[in-house]
């Protein structure tokens, strides 16, 4: 069944009753799982928020390769590296053109002083958009440790940047086609300062990238357009909608009833059904990530390893992946998944032991224990249903007599709540790389500078730290033995219970063509078309 060109902004209440035709153009709708947190995706780490934002709109220095993890150019046609890896210089492709729209008409292309601005104001606490909105926090570029990586960025003509580290860093290029390293423009952030409008970076994105923004309907639609003046041409569809629907049920029954393309994170019960079915395609991949619980590591009783691994020793993987991932899972031992290069496969798992978990606490000197289990309100790729999750863990921990209260919030406010190190208990959370180095898994997510953020454990152990921080440069061989010593760190000390890696489905109408899966877990629809 074709969709055809949605003349003007729908409501979901409209998506779901059919949608507007116009003979000519192509409509592409995406049945995406939840809300934007906003359109600037430098200032979040959440998937969907990328989906919405960086991956329409704009364009980075660099870009993965469709389908891969392989780094090809981008914005800058080519680079270079100096011998002692402390300079790398990026020479920019010429003719490229910002967005027009009825709020911004750019008077120049791409240059210099774009990628300068871009980097600029997550580091420097004078310009006018570093703190642009409340709670801003730079999480990635902070978590990544950029603000002390980063000497200088210098301008050596328009059409020639230069990044000079304080220090070797092996991931660096790939980091940078990562979404935080969007393009932006400055004349753009420029007449937001001149108008007194600065949050509208925020909400009214202009990129270089193939669909420019048309409009967004909180909680319910995102409307975009095919941008006329990309630098790779024109995309085959003519409009892209993101329909907002956050339950997995009501996704698979508009993707069924064509009333969206593409939806993500059907209900892993579901898979067989929709493989079932003639009018509809099921792309499958292991993915490169990993679902977890973290504990709260900086507030007793959880900053005594013993607990914490008293705690993982009771929870029934097994049932895990049974009952909520049906299949499409396997238990996770290590905080980066089996795929990635320097997995130490030697580390044993805990075992599922609630009698030698019990013991444990007494031990520890904790006992009539309670404590929250905080659960996504939303699908991920690395956990299905967090909610059922946490119910199963929940009745595990009760088996060693630990009370356990279930909380949830908004994703956006469950993502920001989550990085206060005085938070309370332990928040199910999970990770898809975004570049294919470990560094992506072990620094963001576990390294001292993301405490306050990505870092949800709120760890911070100087053993562990050390060894990261060596393993940012060297050969791949050399970096791969510190990331293994990393491991054993991080096992021993336990900041989090390693619950899964998963299997990502992703069903679509099978009119769909040109669609390539996202190893590190992405939605981007460039190149996609519909086949008549």
């Amino acid at each position: 069944m074709s969709i055809r060109k949605i003349t003007s902004l729908l409501a979901a209440t409209m998506l779901a009753s059919g949608l507007a035709t116009a003979a000519s153009a192509k409509t592409l709708v995406y049945c995406s799982e939840g809300s934007p947190e906003g359109f600037d995706p430098a200032l979040y780490t959440s998937g969907t928020t990328f989906d919405a934002s960086s991956k329409p709109v704009y364009s980075g220095l660099v870009q993965f390769e469709p389908g891969t993890t392989n780094v090809i150019p981008d914005l800058a046609e080519s680079w270079e590296v100096s011998d002692d890896g402390l300079e790398f210089t990026f020479r920019l492709r010429p003719g490229v053109k910002f967005h027009s729209t009825d709020f911004f008409t750019p008077t120049r292309d791409l240059n210099a002083d774009d990628v300068i601005f871009s980097f600029e104001r997550q580091m420097d606490a004078n310009n006018p958009f570093n703190s642009y909105v409340e709670g801003a926090s730079w999480e990635y570029f902070n978590a990544m440790s950029m603000p002390d990586l980063i000497k200088s960025i210098e301008k050596v003509d328009d059409m020639t940047v230069k990044f000079v580290l304080n220090r070797p860093e092996a991931p660096f290029v790939a980091n940078l086609a990562m979404d935080f390293a969007s393009i932006f423009s400055k004349e753009y952030a420029d007449s937001l300062v001149e108008s007194g409008q600065l949050s509208d970076l925020n909400q009214k994105p202009i990129g270089t990238g193939p669909f420019q923004f048309v409009a967004y309907q909180p909680d319910a639609v995102i409307r975009y357009k095919a941008f006329d003046g990309y630098y790779a041409g024109k995309q085959p569809i003519d409009d892209l909608v993101f329909a907002i629907t956050t339950d997995n049920a009501v996704r698979q029954q508009k993707l069924i009833a064509g009333e969206c393309h593409v939806m993500p994170y059907p209900n892993p019960a579901d898979v067989q059904a929709l493989k079932d079915n003639p009018d509809i395609t099921v792309m499958e991949q292991e993915g490169l990530n990993v679902g977890y619980l973290a504990y709260n590591t900086q507030q007793p009783p959880f900053d005594n390893a013993k607990v914490r691994k008293a705690l993982n020793m009771a929870i029934n993987k097994q049932a895990i992946l049974d009952t909520v991932f049906q299949g499409a899972g396997k238990a996770a031992k290590n905080p980066i998944p089996p795929t990635m290069w320097s997995y130490n496969d030697a580390i044993e798992d805990d075992p599922y032991d609630p009698e030698a978990a019990k013991k444990m606490l007494e031990e520890a000197g904790v006992s009539d224990l309670s404590m929250k289990i905080w659960a996504m309100p939303v699908q991920r790729p690395y956990n299905p249903n967090a909610r059922r999750m946490a119910e199963v863990i929940q009745e595990d921990f009760s088996k060693i007599g630990v009370d356990v209260e279930i909380v949830s919030y908004e994703w956006g406010e469950y993502l920001e709540r989550s990085k206060d190190v005085n938070r309370d208990g332990a928040v199910l959370l999970g990770w898809t790389g975004d570049n294919g180095d470990p560094d992506n898994f072990l620094a963001v997510l576990l390294g001292c500078d993301g405490v306050g953020g990505a870092n949800r454990a709120q760890w911070c152990n100087e053993e562990f730290d050390a060894l990261i921080k060596k393993a940012k440069s060297g050969s791949q061989e050399e970096r791969a033995k510190l990331y293994e010593e990393a491991q054993v760190v991080f096992k021993r000390e336990a900041p989090w219970a390693t619950i899964a890696h998963s299997v990502v489905h992703m069903p679509m109408r099978k009119n769909v063509v040109g669609y390539k899966m996202d190893p590190l877990g992405g939605h981007n629809f460039e190149g996609v078309d519909i086949a008549e």
